[in-house]
C-alpha cells in the first residue's frame, strides 16, 4: 500500500507516517516545507497541479493537515484513490458526506471523532448490562438486572453522552489548537432536539475512570451528529482538559465577544499528556471508556488502521464505525507507552 499523508510532518501526521511505514507500507509526508515533506506542495492552493502530481502512484490519502477543502477529496477519489479524513469539524464533514465519490471516502477517523464513535457503537450494541465483548470490566459492584433494549441490542432510548478529556500539557498541533479555540462563542444544533448549543456551555458532571468527578462542557465534535443518525438515539459530546482551570477558562471565554480571535495561540498549559474518552448511557449510567497518553499518537493509530482498510472498501462515503469495531483497535491492559490504548467498561 502507498499512502500520501497530508500534514505528514505535523503533530498527528508524523505518527501516521511512522505507523504506516512500520506496517510495511510506503508513506509519503506531504506539506509545503520542502525539507520535511517527501512530496512538497502548498495545501492552501487546493487541488491544483502540484497536488495532482503528488497523487501519482498513491492508493490512499490521509488528511491529517487540518485543511478542510472538499476538493482535495474529490480530486483523489475521481482518480480512484481512497481518501481518509481525521477532521472533527461538523460543516466540513457534512459537506464530505454529501459527495458521491468514485472511490472510498472514510470519515470519523481519529480519537474524536473515531474512537469515540467505536465506544458509542459498542455501548449501543452490547447485549444487556454485562461486559462489552472482548473487554474486561472495571472494578466495582456487580451489574444489575437488564432493562429494555434498543433494536441494536443495547439500552433503549438515550441519550448517549460522549466525554472527551485531553491532556492540557501535550503539545498539540496548530490545527488542533486553532480548532479548539475556533469553537469559542459558536453555536451548533442540539442533537437532543433543544435550542442551539453554545460551545463550552451546558455542563454535565461525569465520574470518569482514573480521573474522578469532572465537569465537562458541550462541544461541536462532528461524530455526535453522525452517531445520532446511525444509532437512532441522541448522542451528545462533552469536552474538557485534564486541567480543571483550563476547562473553566474555555467555559468563561466562550461568552466573551471576540475571544475566538483574541485568544493567543501557542500557549502551553499546565497538565499531562493523558487523555480519556468515554461513552455513557445517560439513563443507565453504563460506560465504555478508553484512555492513554498522547492523543496525537492515539489519533494516528486510528488513522493508520483506517488507511489500511480504506482501499478495499467500495466507492462511496463510509464512517469508521462501518468498517471496524472496538475490538479491532490495538490496546493494552495498562497504557505503558505513548500512543497505547487501554479499554474498559463500568456499570453503576
Amino acid at each position: 500500500m502507498s499512502a500520501l499523508v497530508l500534514g505528514g510532518y505535523g503533530a498527528v501526521g508524523t505518527h501516521v507516517v511512522a505507523r504506516l511505514r512500520e506496517g510495511g507500507g510506503r508513506a509519503y509526508a506531504a506539506g509545503r516545507d520542502p525539507v520535511r515533506a517527501d512530496r512538497p506542495f502548498d495545501l492552501t492552493a487546493g487541488a491544483g497541479e502540484a497536488y495532482l502530481r503528488a497523487l501519482d502512484g498513491i492508493d490512499v490519502v490521509v488528511n491529517a493537515s487540518g485543511a478542510e477543502d472538499p476538493g482535495l477529496a474529490v480530486a483523489a477519489t475521481d482518480r480512484g484513490i481512497a481518501f481518509v479524513d481525521i477532521s472533527a469539524t461538523t460543516p466540513y464533514i457534512a459537506a464530505l458526506e454529501r459527495l458521491t465519490p468514485a472511490a472510498p471516502l472514510l470519515l470519523g477517523v481519529g480519537l474524536a471523532p473515531g474512537l469515540t464513535g467505536l465506544l458509542a457503537t459498542a455501548l449501543a450494541k452490547a447485549p444487556g448490562p454485562g461486559p462489552v465483548p472482548g473487554q474486561a470490566p472495571a472494578p466495582g459492584p456487580a451489574p444489575g438486572p437488564a432493562g429494555p433494549t434498543h433494536p441494536t441490542g443495547g439500552p433503549v432510548g438515550g441519550p448517549i453522552d460522549l466525554a472527551v478529556v485531553l491532556g492540557a500539557g501535550e503539545k498539540h498541533g496548530a490545527a488542533a489548537t486553532d480548532w479548539s479555540y475556533g469553537l469559542l462563542g459558536r453555536t451548533f444544533p442540539d442533537t437532543h432536539g433543544g435550542p442551539p448549543v453554545r460551545n463550552y456551555s451546558r455542563p454535565r458532571a461525569f465520574d470518569l475512570p482514573h480521573l474522578g468527578r469532572r465537569r465537562l462542557y458541550r462541544a461541536d465534535f462532528s461524530d455526535q451528529h453522525t452517531l445520532t443518525r446511525t444509532l437512532g438515539v441522541p448522542v451528545r459530546t462533552y469536552f474538557g482538559t485534564d486541567s480543571r482551570a483550563a476547562t473553566a477558562a474555555l467555559a468563561l471565554l466562550t461568552w466573551l465577544p471576540g475571544a475566538r480571535r483574541a485568544t493567543p495561540r501557542g500557549l502551553h498549559l499546565p497538565g499531562s499528556d493523558g487523555w480519556l474518552a468515554s461513552a455513557t448511557h445517560a439513563g443507565t449510567g453504563r460506560t465504555v471508556w478508553a484512555r492513554g497518553r498522547s492523543q496525537s499518537r492515539a489519533s494516528a493509530l486510528l488513522a493508520a488502521l483506517a488507511a489500511h482498510a480504506a482501499p478495499a472498501l467500495p466507492p462511496g462515503v463510509h464512517q469508521l464505525t462501518d468498517v471496524v469495531t472496538l475490538d479491532d483497535v490495538p490496546h493494552d491492559d495498562v497504557p505503558h507507552e505513548e500512543g497505547g490504548i487501554t479499554i474498559g467498561h463500568a456499570t453503576p
